[in-house]
């Protein structure tokens, strides 16, 4: 009985650390997220690109376009939202964060532009792996 009970103690020591550590992962990873949409709602792209790792194995993902590294998205965004009216303002919703461990998370979520003439939207699918420098995107796969 004594095995049983200590057993269990120490089963749920463990889920209560592991969760309190599945609790900050998910409160850093949505920090992250926020700075980025703050980032893009002032107009601040490299801002928004703090978000992702910076590494030539950053993949993003949208439509049928695969773009490798991380200038190479950043050139992307900055050609394709060149101007304010066309970044309008964004936000994300719908998170479902999954922390699969200590260092690597799956996020699914929506995203919306608002702009004047139009109101883009869509989903997305992130992975986010946590480097010494914090939480930062690997993998983007936005529609």
């Amino acid at each position: 009985m004594k095995r049983l009970l200590f057993g269990t103690t120490i089963f749920l020591l463990m889920a209560g650390a592991s969760f309190g550590q599945n609790s900050a992962s998910e409160t850093a990873i949505r920090k992250v997220m926020d700075e980025q949409a703050a980032a893009w709602n002032k107009g601040d792209i490299d801002g928004y690109m703090k978000g992702y790792w910076v590494s030539e194995k950053l993949t993003f993902v949208s439509g049928d376009t695969v773009t490798r590294g991380w200038q190479a998205t950043l050139d992307r965004y900055k050609k394709g939202y060149n101007t304010r009216e066309k970044m309008g303002v964004l936000t994300f919703s719908d998170l479902e964060i999954t922390v699969l461990s200590k260092d690597a998370a799956i996020v699914l979520g929506s995203w919306h532009l608002k702009r004047q003439k139009d109101e883009p939207h869509g989903k997305f699918t992130l992975v986010f792996r946590k480097f010494k420098e914090g939480w930062r995107i690997t993998l983007d796969h936005t529609s």
